[in-house]
């Protein structure tokens, strides 16, 4: 079997919390962030939040993931490359990855360890705010890498999350040198502005001598630039990339291909949950560039699709709701 996208990236199940911004600061917790923690703070903060709170949604998480479940759910074939334990988290991951049409690898599971979760918090503006612990798939490593699925591919899609593990880097080393033999393009997205403040030397390996495509958001493009205007930030960018989408939030999104950019409007909706929003958009420009769209036909998919999911609670949409909106627009 060939697959249009090869994915390589973190596996957490995400439990999501509506919460306000008093928990938040009672909790001294940052805002708006994705920050690693260990395992009994992990279960710290969930006690607290149990007290005040109820889980909103549980699902197979991880930036790459939603990208590439969202990519299936339009119709193009996806593989994701990742790592999660022989236990019920673990067992709930991979089904429904396999319940998404995203294929994994045989041995994507492993005896030891935890699989790795994510506690997601919303804030009432809409804001996500997530606090990780890893378990093991910070141990990601090219073991994990199914390279005959890989040569199939057009193309490869890295999580920026994997910065901050050298093993992980190390897989994304070896999937882009094959990626480069083969001409499979690759792609790569910041996936967190606290990626770019604390692990900029990982990102930096991990984009070695540039990729094709770069996603990021304003905040990330800005912070890797030391910018504190978007378009500057794009013309930083360019030096490790050809293509470079850069999403905006309510404003839409920039796609700038050598320089040349195109604004891609927003659709205004009722913001209820952010997370998710990146992974939607490029799960869903992949799928254009798959389907040999334009750029401007891509991120105009890429832009409704994550509208639609910041009009939700979860990083994702059911799958018929992917086919409404090609059917919505083409």
């Amino acid at each position: 079997m060939s697959f249009d996208l090869y994915a390589i990236g973190n596996a957490l199940v995400d439990s999501e919390y509506v919460v306000t911004d008093r928990f938040l600061t009672e909790q001294n917790i940052h805002k708006g962030q994705m920050t690693l923690i260990d395992g009994q703070q992990q279960q710290t903060l969930l006690k607290a939040l149990n007290a005040e709170f109820s889980c909103a949604k549980r699902a197979s998480g991880g930036s790459a993931a939603n990208s590439v479940i969202a990519f299936a759910a339009l119709g193009g074939s996806a593989f994701y490359a990742c790592k999660v334990a022989n236990d019920h988290n673990g067992d709930f991951y991979l089904h429904d990855l396999r319940a998404a049409k995203v294929s994994a690898p045989h041995h994507a599971q492993v005896d030891n360890g935890v699989t790795g979760t994510c506690v997601v918090m919303v804030t009432p503006d809409s804001e996500r705010t997530m606090h990780t612990f890893l378990g093991i798939t910070a141990e990601l490593s090219a073991q994990e890498l199914d390279l005959t699925a890989l040569t199939t591919a057009r193309y490869l899609y890295i999580e920026g999350y994997l910065a901050t593990s050298p093993s992980a880097r190390h897989a994304v080393a070896e999937a882009r040198s094959l990626a480069k033999a083969q001409g499979i393009k690759t792609a790569l997205t910041f996936s967190d502005p606290a990626m770019v403040q604390y692990a900029r030397d990982g990102l930096t390996e991990m984009l070695a001598d540039g990729v094709d495509i770069l996603f990021c958001n304003e905040t990330e493009a800005q912070l890797w630039s030391n910018s504190d205007n978007t378009h500057d930030a794009i013309t930083a960018l360019h030096q490790v990339s050809p293509l470079v989408i850069v999403t905006c939030g309510s404003k839409g999104a920039i796609i700038s291909e050598n320089s040349q950019q195109t604004a891609i409007a927003p659709f205004p909706v009722t913001a209820l949950d952010s997370n998710g929003a990146g992974d939607a958009f490029a799960g869903a420009f992949l799928y254009g560039l798959s389907q040999h769209w334009s750029l401007a036909e891509s991120g105009r998919l890429a832009s409704r699709t994550s509208a639609q999911v910041v009009s939700q609670f979860g990083p994702r949409l059911r799958e018929e709701q992917y086919q409404e909106l090609l059917k919505e627009l083409f």
